[in-house]
This record gives structure tokens, sequence and C-alpha cells, in this order.
């Protein structure tokens, strides 16, 4: 595993003028027995900004985002939303929470459980109205408003869930997990309604095992390992600060290959060679005429590009999801 130093550096330091920030996690600290959990994560999310908060299976992700939600209290260090402490209850009112465990009543209709958890958040009369009225237009149910939620399947209960922990407007939203086990169709369709929140001005973080979703539903990512935040930047920064931007070519090659290019290399596999350039255009060309030449034929050929999955292989030496 190689460690992390150029992809971290800086990590301490704000990344924009405090008036900028939404959410501050500073120097988080939490132990459970003999288990350190968090031991000194620290990133910020700005106004507006979108952030992937990724990390294996142990990292302290789950941790800390009890700690924002107010769930669990840290041994040491302070997280701030909109620099106020969290212990500060208006602070916690621009906070939303959208669990990754369905948090809506089923016996209740979707009205029913919007018009529950605006209460909750405050609302009242028409305002009550009018913000379940934009919600149920928002998620696409208006025509099922009035049926239990039991009867909806799993995207739709994700969207009235999703619903429930925005209707007070909050400008700092916390999604954990908020496609996990719903259809590709359904899937688009969160994206879609987070996308309009984002265009609103709310600063979103998620955290997710789609690596997909991070690349293309963020403007920055943060990685944790350990208890601690190891990369943390927009997805071209942790690629050249890790992997590199180099591409690598794929080829099966068939025929005498005894005196093939020695800068190609066997794949892990032993079933495809490897060739390593910064400039596919430049480079292959030359790199197809010497198998040529040494009697090669190149069946097929792939370009790989540096993505998100190099970056955390990289930084944690694991999948996401060990």
């Amino acid at each position: 595993m190689t460690t992390a130093t150029t992809a971290t550096a800086g990590l301490s330091e704000p990344r924009t003028e405090p008036s900028d920030i939404a959410l501050v996690v500073d120097n988080a600290w939490k132990k459970y027995g003999s288990s350190q959990a968090l031991s000194g994560a620290c990133f910020q999310l700005s106004q507006g900004e979108r952030l992937a908060l990724l990390g294996p299976n142990g990292a302290g992700k789950t941790t800390l985002i009890r700690a924002i939600c107010g769930r669990i209290r840290m041994d040491q260090g302070q997280i701030l939303i909109l620099g106020r402490s969290i212990r500060d209850p208006s602070a916690m009112q621009h906070l939303g929470v959208i669990p990754q465990e369905l948090a809506i009543y089923p016996d209740l209709s979707a009205k029913e459980n919007l018009e529950y958890f605006g209460r909750l958040h405050g609302l009242r009369s028409n305002r009550l109205k009018d913000r379940v009225e934009w919600a149920l237009d928002w998620i696409g149910l208006t025509e099922r408003a009035n049926d239990l939620t039991s009867r909806f399947s799993g995207g739709m209960k994700r969207r009235v869930n999703i619903a429930c922990g925005v209707l007070h407007r909050p400008q700092v939203l916390l999604l954990d997990e908020p496609t996990v086990g719903v259809d590709p169709q359904s899937r688009q369709r969160i994206f879609d309604m987070l996308d309009t929140l984002h265009q609103l001005g709310t600063a979103i973080l998620l955290t997710t095992h789609h690596l997909d979703e991070a690349e293309q539903r963020s403007d920055r990512i943060v990685i944790m390992d350990h208890g601690r935040v190891i990369a943390d930047g927009a997805l071209h920064e942790l690629i050249a600060n890790t992997t590199g931007n180099r591409r690598q070519v794929l080829m099966s090659i068939h025929g005498t290959t005894l005196a093939i290019p020695s800068s190609l290399r066997w794949d892990s596999n032993r079933s495809r060679f490897i060739a390593t350039v910064d400039s596919v255009a430049d480079e292959l060309p030359t790199i197809l005429e010497r198998i040529h030449r040494a009697g090669g034929v190149v069946k097929d050929l792939d370009v790989h590009q540096p993505n998100l999955h190099d970056v955390f292989l990289h930084l944690t030496g694991k999948e996401l999801r060990e």
C-alpha cells in the first residue's frame, strides 16, 4: 500500500474563506473501548458544494456521520455548521439528514409522512402546506400523495424519505447511501432530485459505495481510512497526486512475441500485455509498429484511463466494500 502524503498535504488548511464554509470537521477523535474509530479527522464543506465521503469498512466513516448528526459525542475536536457548534440547537436547524435506513412510517400516506416530519422541523399552517405540495411535486408523487407508503416500491420510499429530510430547506444536507437497494431508474430520479437541491445552493455531503456516484455527482472527494482523512480534493487532483495521469494500454498479442519491446509487461493474469504511455496518440503507433516487426499481432486493445477506483486502491489497498 502506498502512502498518501502528497494527496493529503494541506488538509488542515481552509480551502475557502470562513464565510463560505457550510460544515467544518476539525480534529475529530472518538474511541470505543480499545477501538479507535476516529483519529483526528478533518475536512470542510463549502456552501453549495457537493462532497463525496468514501472509505472502506472500518474507516470511521459511520462514526463521523453519527457525530455530525449529533447522535454521538466525540472525545475531542469540534464540528461546526455555518460557523456554529452542533451543540447549539440553532446550528442543527440548518442540517438535513437522510439516513441509510428508511425513516418513514409505512402505515401513513406519503402526504401524512411529509406533514408529520414537516411539523418536527417546525413548519406550520400555510408554510407546511406549501412545502408538502412542493415536495410531492419534487419527488413526482403528487398523484400518489394519499397512498400508504407500504404500497410503494423501494425507489418511491427512498424519494419520500429524502423529501422528509429537506422540508425545512436545510443549507447542509447529509445523505448516507441514498440509492442503496433501488433500481437504476429510481437511482437516476434521486440524483435528478439532488441536482435540484444543488442548484438551489444546498451543500451536500454524500456517502456512497458506488464509485461512479462519487465521480459523477460530487465536486470534491474525501477518502477516510483508519479514522482519519487520507485524501481530499477534486478527482483530477487525487489522480495527479496518487496514480498519476498516464494511460495503460492493454493488448492481447498473438504470434511470435519473444522480441516484443521491453517496455511491455504482462498483466496480473498473464493474459494481456500492458504499455504505460503519456500520450496514446503519440506513442501507440510506435508500439504497434515494434510489435509488428517482432512478429506479433495485436488481436484486441483497450485503453485504461486512471479513475477513482485506481485512486482508492492506491491509497487504501482495499476495495470500497472491504
